[in-house]
């Protein structure tokens, strides 16, 4: 099973899955990022965003299917998806596998996210690099946010405003999982 922690840049998705993590360690976290960001180390991206590389999304796929096969254990996945062709082809492509797909989506309003971001990007030790980051996050926040409204049937949608704790409890409960 994938457990797919899903919505805006600032969302909280990394920290919920930390959280899934620490109660649940028999599941493997993989970041969908790291792919992308080594794509980025082999090949420019024209646009700017790995998520429009198809390698990329055909590699995360691929990926999160051997960490299955080979270590038969679930797999936690943070990652913000929301350009509709993409959810579509990386979940049809889960389900082609006839893998089960637990997709959550973590909704949080804009001026929250931004402020969140905001304090990433200040955070002391913060580089150079996160700085450039932050515009470019902050310009697609209001794209994450109205993605919510686009998301596959069966999303489970959370308040992503709730402690990590109580959203860490909802989602086990969901799929079933007794800490």
């Amino acid at each position: 099973m994938i457990v797919w922690v899903n919505g805006s840049f600032g969302a909280g998705k990394t920290t919920l899955v930390a959280e899934l993590h620490s109660r649940w360690p028999d599941a493997l976290v993989y970041d969908p990022e790291q792919v992308g960001l080594l794509l980025g180390d082999i090949v420019d991206d024209p646009t700017g965003d790995f998520q429009d590389l198809r390698l990329w999304r055909r590699q995360l796929v691929s990926l999160a299917l051997g960490l299955l096969e080979e270590y038969e254990r679930p797999v936690l996945a943070p990652m913000t998806l929301v350009d509709p062709l993409y959810v579509s082809e990386v979940f049809g492509a889960f389900a082609a596998a006839d893998v089960t797909v637990h997709h959550f989506f973590l909704k949080v309003p804009a001026t929250v996210l931004e402020r969140r971001v905001g304090a990433r990007a200040a955070a002391p030790g913060s580089s150079g690099r996160n700085a450039a980051a932050h515009g470019w996050v902050v310009d697609r926040v209001a794209r994450c946010v109205a993605a919510a409204d686009t998301m596959p049937a069966g999303t489970v949608f959370l308040d992503g405003e709730r402690p990590t704790t109580e959203l860490a409890d909802d989602v086990l409960k969901h799929v079933g999982v007794q800490v």
